[in-house]
């Protein structure tokens, strides 16, 4: 078996919807408890992981909060329930023998560490699991953008995007049965076509800074795995 990575840095993204499993909310622990072992064989591979998780199995802003309750109001609920995520996801890292921290783009000093590039660094190199939470720390903008903004500070090489689905497709293949998936796609199209990859504002800071994008399916944590040693799973966003 390949054990070599491909990679030094990465940052990988994960959905909180992909956290709970097929319950659709809360937390499946015995998925998690997966995902961080493939993650930890990733980091035995000697590659250095960032990790930002979304908020969407316990609340998403724009979306639960949208005509009921003030958009920022809304944002920093869902900036709250990346924490919970991240906090759940570092103690189950510590579970299955791997070391991690929590960092927030907000400070909550009792909850978990304030964010600074340059101690991120130190971990990072260190050979710590670093998991930002709160997304940008700011409301309007999607963790999709906090993880390509982290990407970009942190000097990774791609962001690995897990998701429910098995990369990106020409049409939403759950409505259009005649839907293709992209093996490979540029930015341009994707803005384009508003193929959802990830929203616009992260798509567009992800082309800027020219930060490749491999998005695939969560559905089994090995292809974490798998994608750190280059097999060319789901699409390739570059």
């Amino acid at each position: 078996m390949n054990d070599t990575a491909i990679y030094r840095r990465v940052l990988l993204k994960l959905s909180g919807e992909a956290l709970a499993g097929e319950k659709r909310s809360g937390l499946d622990f015995p998925l998690m408890k997966e995902v961080c072992a493939a993650v930890k064989r990733c980091a035995d591979m000697g590659v250095e992981i960032g990790l930002v998780v979304g908020g969407g199995n316990f609340w998403r802003g724009a979306k639960d909060g949208g005509g009921k309750m003030e958009r920022s109001r809304a944002d920093h609920m869902g900036m709250l329930a990346t924490v919970m995520n991240a906090l759940a996801l570092c103690d189950v890292f510590e579970q299955v023998g791997a070391r991690a921290c929590v960092m927030t783009m907000v400070d909550m000093p009792r909850f978990a560490e304030p964010y600074s590039r340059r101690e991120a660094e130190r971990r990072l190199k260190a050979g710590e699991i670093v998991i930002f939470a709160c997304g940008t720390g700011s409301p309007f903008f999607s963790t999709d953008t906090g993880a390509v903004l982290k990407a970009a500070e942190i000097g990774a090489e791609a962001i690995l995007l897990a998701k429910n689905v098995d990369g990106v497709y020409s049409a939403d293949p759950r409505l259009d049965p005649e839907a293709v998936r992209y093996e490979r796609v540029g930015y341009d199209e994707v803005l384009a076509r508003r193929l959802g990859v990830m929203d616009l504002t992260a798509t567009s800071l992800a082309m800027d800074n020219a930060l490749p994008v491999r998005v695939f399916a969560l559905a089994d944590p090995e292809n974490i795995v798998r994608v750190v040693r280059g097999e060319a799973l789901g699409t390739l966003v570059d």
